[in-house]
This record gives structure tokens, C-alpha cells and sequence, in this order.
């Protein structure tokens, strides 16, 4: 049986459809990679600051406080931005 027209525009418009919701994932995906990549390279960029700077060093530790998921506060256990090691060395 022969493919009509309609069937033709319709199968058309579903592939079409389809490349660009592929084009919007892939938009989206790159656009996330980005922001992950911008935080790691700021939260590492302020930890360096809080080493040598007491003012950075004080508004990480009140960053740090105010995390309201449990799971974020667990990842800064036993750790500490002071800056007193630095001076010491």
C-alpha cells in the first residue's frame, strides 16, 4: 500500500519534532555542564580566598551555617575555611 501525502508530511513533522527535541536536550545538557562548571571553579576560587583572607574566611563559615539540606552541611563536617594554618606556615 502506497504512502499518502498526509502520511508522508506527518511522518516528516515526527522526525522533524524529534531532532528538535534532541537539539533542546542537548542545549539543555550543555547549558548544566556550564553551571556545574561555574560553581566548582567559584566554590574553589572562595576556599582558596578563605586561606589567606579572614573577611572571605569568615563569610564561608557563615555560607557554610546557613546550608539548610543536610546532605550539603555533611560535606563540610570536619572541615574549616580558617585561615590560621596559612599563617602559621
Amino acid at each position: 500500500m502506497a504512502e499518502t501525502e498526509l502520511e508522508r508530511a506527518e511522518k516528516r513533522y515526527a522526525q522533524a519534532k524529534a531532532r528538535l527535541q534532541a537539539i533542546r536536550n542537548r542545549e539543555a545538557t550543555r547549558k548544566r555542564k556550564l553551571d556545574t562548571r561555574r560553581k566548582v571553579i567559584i566554590g574553589g576560587a572562595l576556599i582558596d580566598l578563605a586561606e589567606r583572607d579572614n573577611n572571605a574566611a569568615t563569610m564561608l563559615d557563615r555560607l557554610i551555617r546557613n546550608l539548610t539540606r543536610d546532605q550539603d552541611r555533611k560535606a563540610f563536617e570536619n572541615w574549616s575555611s580558617s585561615n590560621s594554618e596559612t599563617k602559621d606556615s
